[in-house]
């Protein structure tokens, strides 16, 4: 058998030799626009699945690769399109589940991107393009690891791997849970990497080690049966304007912190973080000042945060002296590790009717939810990773939380219960996920893809006890 040392410099050099491969495969898939959202071609999200699905088999690594789907609970529909594939462990080796996702947000305003979303395109030690980064890296380097430790130990290693890339994460997961019932089978692991996370900064590796949950709603605010003439009737009729508005008001106080009774807070102190870093990091321009108080981190982190994500009223160049009868939002709500997102959401709409101005009518629909996630970082997998990262970044990593949300981990946890979850990724503070100019820095693409390799070593040198 080859020595430790020996194997570890080989999957080394085969993760570092592989990767002008795997970041051209990562190009190929950022050409594809899938967007799952309705309303946005099936078809590409279908062509991305099958991209997806020959990188997977051009491994040879697989006893079975296939496209699968599963059904949406209370929905007469079915779900996007899944690659899974698995091989067997061997000699009392664990199994390791690899999750990505192919599909991608929309990408907006076309004409706020310096180049065009769905052609990679490098600048500046970054590859721009929609997906870049969120989330085909995280496909990449699940590939180009699963590469470099066939090269370095040969295609009869031990380890088991599974592989999961979801084709509908950007779009709410809806049939996820569906999914991992009927795939358990195939799924089921000791260790399950969640590629879909950030990184400290460029040059710091982190494991994320706690995740806000969300609940996202539509509420419809109604004053009048029908649109009345504003100089008519205006000073005497609240429009629905004026009381969406006047409500949504009441949902924050004057240092923009969240106002709603029933919301929780996560007391555990957060690193250090500057204004400064905030400022270049959001984009956040001189004259406008943080929301909220205490840490910066604190906020991101461990507390609620709430935000109006669209509107459907008048628009500006339909503009006339009309009173709406009613307008039409989405709420997305930022839930604190602890809380129950439906617990969370309870609380919204309560402070909501609670506080509806001139006895607005007010209609609540179309909800979402997901939990917040704390990770157990006592298992050896998690001391595996660290030791991995390091070995691929140079400086140790950061145990970071995120404010952002990963809904499906509740899923995973309550399918695998035995499981150890680590949630990693190939973002930065600048990689602007979701937003127009969308990138991945190079530098922590190559460093993660050699981190999981480095990890998929250790854990086939690992015997699980009896």
């Amino acid at each position: 058998m080859t020595s430790a040392p020996s194997r570890h410099q080989a999957v080394h050099d085969a993760a570092a030799s592989g990767y002008p491969t795997a970041i051209a495969d990562l190009g190929g898939l950022v050409r594809i626009p899938s967007v799952a959202f309705p309303g946005f071609d099936p078809a590409d999200v279908e062509r991305s699945a099958e991209a997806v699905a020959d990188l997977v088999r051009g491994t040879a690594l697989f006893e079975t690769v296939e496209i699968r789907r599963a059904s949406i609970p209370g929905a007469d529909e079915i779900g996007k399109p899944a690659v899974v594939a698995r091989r067997a462990a061997k000699n009392g080796r664990p199994t390791i589940l690899l999750y990505a996702h192919h599909d991608v947000q929309p990408v907006g305003d076309e004409a706020l991107w310096d180049s065009p979303p769905f052609q990679p395109t490098v600048r500046d030690g970054r590859l721009y393009g929609r997906g870049a980064a969120d989330d085909k890296a995280g496909i990449m380097v699940h590939i180009g690891a699963l590469r470099a430790l066939k090269e370095a130990l040969g295609e009869d290693f031990d380890l088991g791997v599974a592989l999961f890339i979801e084709g509908e994460e950007e779009a709410g997961s809806r049939s996820f849970a569906t999914f991992l019932s009927e795939n358990a089978d195939v799924l089921r692991a000791d260790v399950i990497v969640v590629a879909d996370s950030g990184n400290w900064d460029s040059r710091t590796p982190a494991l994320t080690v706690s995740l806000r949950g969300n609940t996202r709603f539509t509420m419809r605010v109604r004053t009048l049966e029908h649109a009345s003439h504003s100089g008519m009737f205006g000073g005497a009729v609240p429009d629905a304007m004026m009381a969406a508005v006047t409500l949504l008001s009441t949902l924050w106080d004057a240092d923009g912190a969240v106002a709603v009774d029933g919301l929780t807070e996560r007391d555990v102190e957060t690193p250090e973080y500057s204004e400064q870093t905030l400022r270049d990091e959001a984009g956040l321009p001189d004259g406008v000042r943080p929301i909220g108080r205490d840490s910066i981190l604190g906020r991101i982190w461990n507390k609620p945060s709430i935000t109006v994500t669209g509107i459907d009223a008048p628009s500006v160049v339909n503009a006339s002296n009309t009173l709406s009868p009613e307008v039409t939002v989405v709420i997305s709500a930022r839930v604190a590790p602890g809380q129950d997102a439906r617990e969370a959401y309870a609380a919204i709409e309560a402070h909501l009717r609670a506080h509806a101005p001139f006895g607005a009518e007010l209609e609540f629909f179309d909800q979402d939810f997901g939990n917040p996630f704390l990770v157990d970082t006592t298992g050896w997998a998690v001391a595996d990773a660290r030791v991995a990262l390091e070995q691929a970044y140079g400086p140790a990593p950061v145990d970071m939380g995120v404010g952002g949300s990963i809904p499906f981990i509740a899923d995973l946890v309550r399918e695998f219960p035995g499981a150890q979850i680590l949630v990693t990724g190939v973002e930065d503070p600048h990689a602007r996920a979701h937003s127009p100019n969308e990138s991945l820095h190079l530098d922590t693409f190559r460093h993660a893809l050699l981190a999981e390799a480095l990890l998929l070593e250790k854990l086939d040198a690992r015997t699980l006890e009896a």
